[in-house]
């Protein structure tokens, strides 16, 4: 189930459409107000957001859902008229997975759709690394037992690096992979995601190892 926050009835009309013609079962809804009691009702498996809307504006709607523990991992991708660099990274750093602007193309939004849903399918797997346990598809992170919170995307970059064991992942690759294609930020994004995940991970932080002038690893015997 796919979820559509837009407040343009031609625009959501057309997106609910093509979904649902691409065997995605969607709803579209007007207000904020409205798209809340759904997902008070049941998560979606994803999310569409506008930007600018009645009500309460999309990143205040983002926010929200990545402070809740029920839609905390939910992914989630933003469709604006608001497509300046800097939007976009304010969308991406607030907790989007990927940022579609306006006039976009229907072909184009699907892919990042599927792409997206690829990225987040939970398969089963286990990454255990020392005292690291992560399990994707629960959603958890322990270091020695111990939980540890971490936002979206720092999970997003931990599993990665972990399926991606001993391999090097240059800063780009990160960036496209968990940003999505689209992002156009800096680089420097990814150091200071990488900076607070070692934080967070306390004694765990070592595993995650700096190739200097290229990007980050795990190591096979961390």
């Amino acid at each position: 189930m796919i979820y559509l926050l837009e407040d343009d009835d031609s625009i959501r009309d057309l997106v609910i459409y093509t979904l649902n013609s691409q065997s995605m079962e969607a709803r579209g809804f007007a207000l904020p107000s409205l798209f809340w009691q759904a997902v008070e009702e049941a998560v979606p498996d994803l999310a569409l957001l506008d930007i600018m809307l009645p009500e309460e504006d999309g990143i205040s709607v983002l926010k929200k859902l990545r402070a809740s523990g029920r839609t905390a991992r939910l992914p989630i991708i933003m469709l604006t008229a608001r497509g300046t660099e800097y939007d976009k990274v304010t969308g991406l750093d607030a907790g989007a997975d990927d940022y579609v602007a306006k006039p976009f193309g229907m072909m184009e939004l699907l892919s990042r759709i599927r792409a997206l849903l690829r990225r987040t399918e939970k398969d089963g797997t286990v990454y255990r690394c020392g005292v690291l346990t992560v399990d994707p598809g629960r959603h958890t992170v322990e270091v020695s037992g111990r939980s540890v919170a971490l936002t979206q995307k720092e999970f997003e970059v931990l599993c990665l690096l972990l399926k991606n064991k001993g391999q090097v992942l240059s800063r780009e690759q990160l960036i496209q992979q968990v940003w999505g294609y689209a992002f156009t930020g800096e680089s420097r994004t990814v150091d200071v995601h990488m900076r607070t995940l070692r934080q967070k991970l306390g004694e765990a932080g070592s595993y995650v190892e700096t190739v200097r002038g290229y990007g980050y690893k795990i190591g096979e015997e961390s």
